[in-house]
């Protein structure tokens, strides 16, 4: 019957106002990856194709100029393009539930995971984008956004779940 103890405790823990401030605040965040990844997805198939906040200023050429270069250039960089925003999408989406059924019922565990999976994330791909000059608000404000909603939901679950322990 310990299991019926600790699924108590977990659903008692959703009472506490920064759980379900911050977990609310952690999913908005992970929401906001799926939204640009969404977009990052659209994009591929539009006239745009380069990545939101990318132009003339950091790729001198565009859609019509990679694909007159090179059909199979073209069509590489659409699979990578598709490939970034399913992991993406994918990686918010696992958040949300790691979030919404673990850190929202207490769960410290789930907690590590829904923090240290998108953090892995941004730790691989942001270094790439500053010495190529990627680093334009247009491109990564958004998800910039998102990490800044995500964080001050984590902080204030982590405060919960660290109130909860003493």
């Amino acid at each position: 019957m310990a299991t019926t103890h600790a699924d108590a405790r977990a659903v008692g823990a959703v009472e506490s106002s920064d759980l379900r401030l911050g977990s609310g605040l952690m999913s908005l965040g992970a929401i906001g990856f799926i939204g640009y990844a969404v977009i990052f997805f659209v994009r591929n198939f539009t006239d745009s194709f380069l990545e939101l906040g990318i132009g003339p200023n950091e790729v001198d050429v565009g859609k019509a100029q990679i694909t007159e270069f090179s059909p199979a250039l073209y069509h590489y960089i659409s699979h990578l393009h598709i490939a970034v925003s399913g992991f993406l999408a994918s990686t918010g989406l696992a958040v949300v539930f790691l979030v919404w059924y673990g850190v929202r019922r207490g769960h410290m565990w789930a907690w590590v995971g829904a923090v240290s999976t998108p953090v892995l994330g941004l730790l691989v791909v942001l270094p790439a984008h500053y010495p190529n000059d990627f680093d334009t608000l247009g491109h990564l404000g958004l998800v910039y956004l998102a990490v800044a909603i995500f964080v001050v939901g984590a902080l204030l679950s982590l405060r919960a779940l660290l109130d909860r322990s003493r």
